[in-house]
């Protein structure tokens, strides 16, 4: 089972994002206040604990609580926010991303087996 690493911080999201041996990198932007996040939330875990590759980054935001990182990152990846929403990063570039019902198990699944 692969476990998520909650980025609370634009500091944190930094030194990950400089790091020149970071891996790839799937983020989850969830937002605690809202069912359809909580449904894709409950589909990360799913795809963390049955079919989550072990070389990959697993990075959480909760947008409300750490909106300034939700925010840097939509500018560092020139990827329009939304909330909830998935995003697969390798070198530091997005590969794919999806929101709303359309994050599911299968389809992270699908993404990190068709990018990385």
């Amino acid at each position: 089972m692969s476990k998520w690493i909650e980025i609370t911080t634009t500091e944190e999201w930094s030194r990950w994002r400089s790091d020149p041996n970071k891996r790839p990198a799937l983020i989850m932007k969830h937002s605690t206040q809202c069912s359809v996040s909580a449904d894709a939330y409950r589909e990360f875990e799913t795809f963390l604990a049955e079919s989550a590759p072990t070389d990959v980054d697993y990075l959480f935001v909760k947008v409300i609580e750490s909106r300034a990182v939700s925010n840097q990152i939509a500018a560092d990846l020139d990827v329009k926010h939304q909330s909830p929403q998935a995003i697969l990063v390798r070198n530091g570039l997005p590969l794919w991303d999806q929101s709303h019902w359309h994050i599911t198990q299968q389809s992270l699944k699908e993404a990190v087996d068709q990018h990385l």
